[in-house]
C-alpha cells in the first residue's frame, strides 16, 4: 500500500509522555502532522509538546475514564477541526507469578491496556468516521507468544489484538482502517523497569534469539510511522515479528514445555519478584490513582 503524506493530518497519541508514545509524537510532528498528546503526566506532556515541530496540544486524562476520554475527543475535534489518526498506545505492565500477584496491579494492567484501548476507540471512532481515518492499536510480541510471569500483560495484549481485528471488520466498510502494532522488547522505561528485577531480567535473557534482545526505540518507532503512513493492518516494529505469525499456533505448547523447566530453575527466587507496576509509567499511573482517592 502506498504511503500517504502526514502533512496537515491530526494525530492523537495516548501514553504520549514517554517511551514509544513520546517518540512517535515527535516523529509524526516532524512529518507535518498536528499532534494531540494524551496522558497522565501533564508536566511531561508539556515537555514533549515543547519539542514538537508543528501545532500541538496536551490533554491530561486516564484512558480508562469514559467521560474524560469523550471530553478529550470533543476538545481535540474543536481544537484542530478533525482527527485523522488515533494511536492507542497507553499501557502498563507487571510481572511475577500469578498465584502471588497483587490483584490490584494485575487488574490495572487489564484496565489500562485493554479497557483503556476500548474506551479510546469508543471516544474517537465518531470523528474517525467523519475523516475516514486510521486507528492503530499498539499490541506486543506478548499477543503472539504467551509467557510465564507475564499473565496480565499477555492477556491484555492478546485482548487488544482481538479487539482491533474485530473493530476492523466492523468499521472497514465505512472507510476507517484499523491496524495492530507489534513490538518486541524495546528500550523504554517499561522494559528498563522490568529489568530492574533480577529474576525477570534473567528469565528474559534465557529466551531464544531474537526474542531475548532489547531493541533500540528509534528504528521501532520509524517502522510504526511507516505503518501509519500506509494505514497498515499489521505493523511490525522489529523485522522478525512478521515471521512469528506463521508459527504462532505452535508456540503455546513449546512455551509451556520450556517455561516449566525455567520456572523450576527460578522457583527458589520467585518470592522476591516485584508485584507492582513496573517503570516510570507504572509509577505515574499509581501516583495518579492515589491522587484521585
Amino acid at each position: 500500500m502506498s504511503r500517504r503524506s502526514l502533512e496537515g493530518q491530526v494525530a492523537v497519541v495516548t501514553g504520549a509522555a514517554r517511551g514509544v508514545g513520546e517518540l512517535l509524537a515527535r516523529k509524526l510532528s516532524a512529518r507535518g502532522a498536528r499532534v494531540a498528546l494524551v496522558g497522565l503526566e501533564p508536566d511531561e506532556l508539556k515537555n514533549v509538546a515543547a519539542r514538537l515541530h508543528t501545532d500541538c496540544d496536551t490533554w491530561h486524562a486516564d484512558v480508562t475514564d469514559h467521560e474524560a476520554m469523550a471530553r478529550v475527543a470533543q476538545e481535540v475535534k474543536e481544537r484542530f477541526g478533525k482527527v485523522d489518526i488515533v494511536v492507542a498506545n497507553a499501557g502498563v505492565a507487571s510481572g511475577g507469578p500469578f498465584v502471588d500477584s497483587d490483584p490490584v496491579a494485575w487488574r490495572r494492567v487489564i484496565e489500562v491496556n485493554l479497557i483503556g484501548s476500548a474506551v479510546t476507540g469508543r471516544a474517537f471512532l465518531p470523528v474517525l468516521l467523519e475523516s475516514r481515518g486510521y486507528f492503530l492499536q499498539i499490541a506486543s510480541l506478548a499477543a503472539i507468544t504467551p509467557a510465564p510471569m507475564m499473565s496480565a500483560y499477555c492477556a491484555s495484549k492478546s485482548g487488544v489484538e482481538a479487539f482491533a481485528h474485530s473493530l476492523r471488520a466492523e468499521v472497514g466498510y465505512r472507510g476507517v482502517r484499523v491496524g495492530v502494532g507489534y513490538l518486541s522488547w524495546t528500550d523504554t522505561d517499561m522494559v528498563r523497569g522490568a529489568d530492574q528485577d533480577d529474576v525477570m531480567r534473567e528469565l528474559r535473557q534465557r529466551l531464544p534469539w531474537p526474542s531475548n534482545r532489547t531493541y533500540p526505540l528509534g528504528p521501532a518507532v520509524d517502522r510504526i510511522v511507516a505503518g501509519i503512513e500506509r494505514r497498515s493492518a499489521h505493523v511490525y516494529a522489529q523485522w522478525w515479528l512478521r515471521g512469528m505469525q506463521s508459527v504462532r499456533g505452535y508456540l503455546p505448547g513449546v512455551i509451556a514445555t520450556v517455561g516449566q523447566r525455567e520456572m523450576r530453575r527460578f522457583a527458589p527466587r520467585l518470592g522476591g519478584v516485584s508485584k507492582g507496576l513496573v517503570g516510570a509509567g507504572g509509577a505515574a499511573d499509581e501516583a495518579g490513582r492515589t491522587a484521585d482517592r
